[in-house]
């Protein structure tokens, strides 16, 4: 098992991404504290890691709110005595032109996107330290490389999330704490499925592989680089686009 006795937290866990990663670290034997505003579906992920033999905790996360987040480093070092991962998975899109987005729109995904994970980092950072190993993990996007129309707001959150990255790797790296981040492309999750259905046909038609990817491509991207298999990877951005950036 790649993740054996490591505790994971996970944002954005209840569903799409999230779900699938908590399922295939909990599999590979990690601790997995599914971190995710919604505690229904939450605890669903739970019962479901706990039902094929795995171990998880559920934990009710709004990543703007620095209480909670330190809430959910607390309740973890309580029940586990350490943090090996963090996975900033959570995140949300409002789109719109520009000459039509709000303010609102504009603050809402910025402060999820991008202040959400400052936050999550900071809450868990200092254990993280003190035990002298981790790994960090952010979820950008292919729209954080590139651009997309109608998404102004939420390609610079992750494009920002790229830059956070490398500066914390150079940051954290001499702590034994290593950053990285993955650049996914279309993945048919419940975020996308809100698109329209022509934009999504395009994206499917402009990827060199003409498909759009799995919540499980970007799982298993997030589990490499969680691993002691990428031990000497830290400031990268992993696409996993099917080429579409190519």
């Amino acid at each position: 098992m790649r993740l054996e006795n490591k505790v994971a937290i996970i944002t954005g866990a209840g569903s799409g991404i999230g779900r699938a990663t908590a399922l295939l670290f909990a599999q590979e034997g990690a601790r997995v504290v599914v971190a995710d505003i919604n505690e229904k579906i939450g605890n669903e992920v739970v019962d479901e890691i706990e039902k094929n033999g795995g171990e998880g905790l559920f934990v009710r996360l709004d990543t703007t709110n620095r209480d909670l987040t330190k809430k959910m480093a607390s309740v973890t070092l309580d029940r586990y005595s350490r943090i090996d991962i963090l996975i900033n998975n959570a995140g949300i899109i409002q789109d719109a032109l520009l000459v039509k987005m709000t303010e609102e729109q504009w603050d809402r995904v910025i402060n999820v996107n991008l202040k959400g994970v400052f936050n999550c980092i900071q809450a868990v950072v200092e254990p993280m330290i003190n035990q002298g190993s981790g790994v960090i993990v952010n979820a950008s996007s292919i729209v954080g490389i590139f651009g997309n129309v109608g998404q102004a707001n939420y390609a610079a959150s992750k494009a920002g999330l790229i830059g956070m990255t490398k500066t914390l790797a150079k940051e954290l790296g001499k702590k034994g704490i290593r950053v990285n981040a993955v650049a996914p492309g279309f993945i048919t999750t419940p975020m996308t499925f809100a698109m329209p259905e022509k934009i999504l046909a395009m994206m499917k038609e402009k990827t060199p592989l003409r498909m759009l990817g799995e919540p499980q491509d970007v799982a298993y991207a997030y589990l490499y680089l969680a691993s002691d298999d990428a031990k000497f990877v830290n400031g990268a951005v992993l696409s996993v686009d099917g080429g579409l950036v190519l």
